[in-house]
């Protein structure tokens, strides 16, 4: 449906839109990355679940990858190997990185309410030795996407304490990975204080979702 031109509480203009929101905070802007810091890293080895978004020229796709944690691999600092496993066999996301190699992807980590976003650029290969190291029980991928990062950063954990997502915790998990506290300290230099910023995080989240 197109957007409506009859409604005179559209929002029209990116003033309008930034006159209902606060200015942006310390810890969202300096979140953001162009790079996998390895408290990034962590929480990408501890998810089993990624959404993948893509888009060209013939339309949008947005798709689940799933895997026991750690299947997307870190290559380096600058790189993901994400295995493509037998689904469907539509291949959207394939087709439209063939047209549009910009990719976006949403880490989920089971219990977390952070979520991890991850936006870059992607190819895909049937490279030997990568296909190998993306095998699983045995199997190799049909192919491997292969991401060069562009940007990083983690998204707060309102949305999944508002749709109530995790009704069980993985506390051994939760327990590997470093807190979002610990996460801005070491991506400010300390500019954000970690153990102060975790204190009643949860508390001040619930607090804020409306």
């Amino acid at each position: 449906m197109p957007p409506s031109h009859d409604d005179p509480y559209e929002i029209r203009s990116l003033t309008q839109l930034e006159a209902i929101y606060p200015p942006v905070g310390l810890a969202a802007q300096r979140k953001e990355i162009d790079y996998l810091h390895p408290a990034y890293q962590a929480m990408i080895a501890a998810s089993p679940f990624v959404v993948l978004a893509t888009a060209s020229q013939d339309g949008l796709d947005c798709s689940p990858r799933g895997d026991p944690a750690g299947f997307v691999l870190i290559h380096d600092a600058h790189t993901l190997w994400l295995p493509d496993r037998p689904g469907n066999n539509r291949i959207d996301s394939l087709r439209n990185l063939l047209r549009d190699p910009r990719i976006g992807l949403l880490f989920l980590i089971p219990g977390r309410g952070e979520t991890l976003r991850v936006n870059g650029h992607a190819r895909i290969t049937q490279d030997p030795e990568i296909m190998a190291e993306c095998a699983m029980a045995g199997k190799e991928p049909r192919c491997v996407v292969v991401i060069t990062v562009e940007t990083v950063f983690f998204q707060c954990g309102r949305a999944l304490l508002r749709s109530g997502l995790w009704n069980q915790q993985d506390t051994a998990t939760l327990s590997r990975i470093p807190s979002t506290g610990s996460i801005l300290d070491a991506l400010t230099g300390a500019a954000i204080e970690g153990t102060s910023y975790d204190e009643n995080l949860e508390e001040r989240q619930k607090n804020s979702l409306y």
